[in-house]
């Protein structure tokens, strides 16, 4: 997968501030909310914080609109919304909890069965 300017410089901007196990997703295929999802570790509340207004304030200097941000007040979990990339800055047992790499990776859809109703 080619990456996005985008997601290059939101890469950039998470190992500026020394993120972690930095994953680039490309759900284009998967959603029309989003073309790319960045996942990355740190290790406090505080590093969270950190590196999601590092990569809002790279991402805004670029010229992306940044749409949101989400989690600030937790620090566990930080969501920066620029449209076209998403960027999860997570703590590492919020990250093994929701495993969004599972979530966003496109698999074979299940076959769905018939459950007979009660009588």
């Amino acid at each position: 997968m080619r990456k996005s300017p985008l997601a290059t410089l939101a890469v950039s901007a998470l190992e500026d501030i020394k993120a972690r196990d930095i994953t680039v997703l490309d759900v284009r295929k998967l959603t029309s909310i989003t073309d790319t999802i960045v996942i990355a570790s740190a290790d406090s509340t505080r590093q969270v914080g950190a590196l999601a207004r590092h990569v809002r304030d790279k991402l805004k200097d670029a010229g992306a609109t940044i749409i949101g941000t989400e989690g600030e007040a937790g620090g566990e979990w930080v969501l920066v919304d620029a449209g076209d990339i998403v960027v999860h800055v997570m703590q590492p047992a919020v990250r093994a909890y929701y495993n969004l790499e599972e979530l966003w990776t496109a698999r074979p859809a299940a076959r769905r069965t018939k459950v007979a109703r009660a009588a």
